[in-house]
């Protein structure tokens, strides 16, 4: 099983000057992870001083559109 918290951890690690935003974008990319899945680790791992609590929505569309074209492409 892919583990989003572990990918988002080993990635900080490489990349420490990189936002937590960026680094969960990292995480997920072509990682087909369920909408659930994506919206719940993004509320554990992105700090939310990384984001306008006003912009989360459009945030969270943009992060899940990604996912959505992956496993369109593959069908």
């Amino acid at each position: 099983m892919r583990s989003a918290g572990r990918r988002f951890k080993n990635i900080q690690k490489k990349n420490p000057y990189w936002s937590s935003y960026v680094c969960f974008a990292e995480t997920i990319k072509n990682q087909r992870f369920s909408n659930q899945t994506i919206c719940r680790w993004f509320n554990k791992l992105v700090d939310k001083h990384d984001y306008l609590k006003s912009e989360k929505e459009m945030i969270m569309l943009h992060l899940l559109s990604p996912s959505k074209s992956t496993e369109d492409n593959q069908k």
